[in-house]
């Protein structure tokens, strides 16, 4: 599975809101200035095409909805992430948000507590 683009991102996370939606419900929902129909519903075969959402239909019109959860995209696109730019490090990703002033000392302790929960339970 691609990844998506900026513009399917936007539009992937209009379908993950609405659960199941026509082109003219996205539109409604993505920020102004609103991108005409047919640019819209391009990209939504596109995506149909990578295998991200798919279709019921109803005549001529089609309503659409995601077939990857919100959850799913976010663990592999971070796995790949991770993968292509920290060296498959965990460390490496926390450093450079700490570096990158993105991510508290307290926020740090936060997270190690949740760690060392899970390798309690």
């Amino acid at each position: 599975m691609d990844k998506l683009t900026s513009k399917e991102e936007e539009i992937m996370h209009v379908l993950w809101k609405l659960k199941k939606a026509f082109v003219k419900e996205v539109i409604a929902e993505l920020p102004d200035p609103k991108p005409h129909y047919n640019t819209v519903s391009t990209v939504i075969r596109k995506m149909e095409d990578k295998g991200f959402i798919n279709h019921d239909a109803f005549g001529n019109t089609h309503r659409y909805f995601p077939t990857i959860s919100k959850e799913e995209y976010r663990k592999k696109y971070f796995s790949n992430a991770i993968h292509n730019y920290f060296e498959n490090s965990y460390k490496n990703v926390v450093s450079f948000f700490a570096n990158e002033e993105k991510i508290s000392a307290d926020e740090l302790r936060e997270i190690i507590k949740i760690i060392e929960n899970k390798k309690n339970n």
